[in-house]
């Protein structure tokens, strides 16, 4: 406790601030909301942590804190127009977007993130986030209304199969007077988030990781076939997970939601339709590879005898009826299983409806997996066709449940063991 009229020294450890940051260029983008006036001492936590910062703001971003206040905590001139009005140099959002190690929009407010989801483009801001490579990530502010609103959490969803990674708001009292969820989380919270996003990315830098996603095609004749419900999206999340921290990943897909088609950078892809085709490039790549996550919904059983022509219903059907003839396909996941090396992590799913947990025991045992992740029919929100999912992770010495999550926060849990079994 200090008093008024005394005279003291307030000694900051030396060990507060260890650069964590040194060698990153942080792009800040600030927008009109009241948060702004939190934006002032972000920036200055990250200098303090030794990144390089420079700052966007909207007009409206102006009203809240002025642009000499972050120009002094940033170092750097402020930045709001597309060119300055006195000579006519121009402010290159494209030059700003491969300057960036990270962008990061503090506050975020329903108006950019809106336009964020919808390419618009009108102020400085948003055509670097269109101009961007690096990663992105949003800070929200706003009335709890705004936030819970669906049109909001809609566009937040479409943000993160954006790849842009969203900083939750805290829960409090708001400019309206309304208590909820809606504050900017707080200037520490988002650097120690940065810090720990920078330490992220290097993780799993020179491991090598595959994931298969999607559902297989089973042909049946020219125009018929046998598959699931699988979307490709568990897959596809873990793939992002690993790939931003550091790892070199393959997805090898079979039938996905053609929105992640190409949607990962620097992620390598490989088209595999069928069961066969996927066992070959599964076990092919899975040789030199150090994680092996088998996401894929692959077909336990195949047409013995596909035609490559339609088969006509009136030379076939007697009674109304047709047979196929199935024979099982090659277990992936057992092969690979049974080549494993000792330095080797490899991941198997499990969707079951009933003895789940004992059905993907005997799979973590008989295929040789480090961890299987176990799904239930029987919840809601989890499974195929869903952006959310409810996992059980089970290994040779105990099993773990998390709660119904999204699947890039489901991923987060799943790499996290990965990482620990690494």
């Amino acid at each position: 406790m200090v008093l008024l009229g005394t005279s003291c020294k307030i000694k900051v450890p030396i060990a507060k601030y260890q650069k964590m940051l040194k060698g990153k260029n942080i792009l800040v983008g600030v927008t009109g909301s009241i948060a702004a006036y939190k934006a002032a001492m972000l920036i200055r936590l990250l200098v303090k942590e030794g990144a390089s910062v420079k700052v966007i703001m909207t007009k409206l971003a102006k009203e809240f804190i002025t642009p000499l206040t972050l120009a002094t905590v940033s170092r750097n001139p402020i930045l709001v127009d597309f060119f300055n009005p006195e000579n006519g140099e121009w402010n290159s959002h494209v030059s700003l977007g491969e300057w960036a190690d990270a962008y990061i929009i503090a506050p975020a407010t329903a108006n950019t993130i809106g336009k964020m989801c919808n390419g618009i483009a009108d102020n400085l801001l948003l055509t670097t986030y269109l101009s961007a490579r690096c990663p992105v990530l949003i800070a929200p502010a706003m009335d709890l209304d705004m936030y819970s609103h669906i049109t909001t959490q809609s566009n937040l969803t479409k943000l993160v199969s954006h790849n842009v990674s969203i900083i939750e708001p805290n829960s409090g009292e708001l400019a309206s007077g309304l208590i909820g969820k809606g504050r900017m989380a707080e200037p520490e919270e988002i650097c120690s988030y940065m810090v720990d996003f920078f330490k992220k990315k290097t993780s799993l830098k020179g491991k090598k990781a595959i994931i298969t996603a999607g559902g297989t095609i089973e042909k049946i004749d020219a125009v018929r076939y046998i598959s699931n419900y699988s979307t490709g999206k568990m897959g596809y999340a873990i793939a992002k997970e690993l790939s931003q921290r550091g790892a070199e990943v393959t997805i090898i897909r079979a039938n996905v939601d053609e929105t992640l088609v190409g949607s990962i950078p620097n992620v390598k892809e490989i088209s595999a339709t069928s069961a066969c085709d996927m066992y070959d490039c599964a076990t092919k790549e899975a040789i030199s590879s150090d994680i092996i996550v088998m996401a894929a919904a692959v077909a336990d059983y195949t047409p013995k005898n596909p035609s490559d022509l339609k088969i006509k219903k009136i030379a076939t059907c007697e009674n109304g009826s047709v047979s196929v003839e199935l024979m099982e396909t090659k277990d992936i996941a057992a092969a690979i299983g049974k080549a494993k090396k000792p330095n080797q992590i490899l991941v198997g799913f499990a969707l079951e409806s009933h003895n789940e947990i004992e059905f993907a025991q005997n799979k973590l045992i008989k295929k040789n997996l480090d961890f299987i992740v176990l799904n239930s029919l029987a919840d809601a929100g989890a499974g195929f066709g869903h952006s959310t999912n409810k996992i059980t992770i089970i290994d040779s010495e105990k099993s773990q449940s998390f709660p119904l999550k999204t699947k890039q926060e489901v991923a987060i849990d799943i790499v996290n063991i990965i990482e620990d079994k690494l």
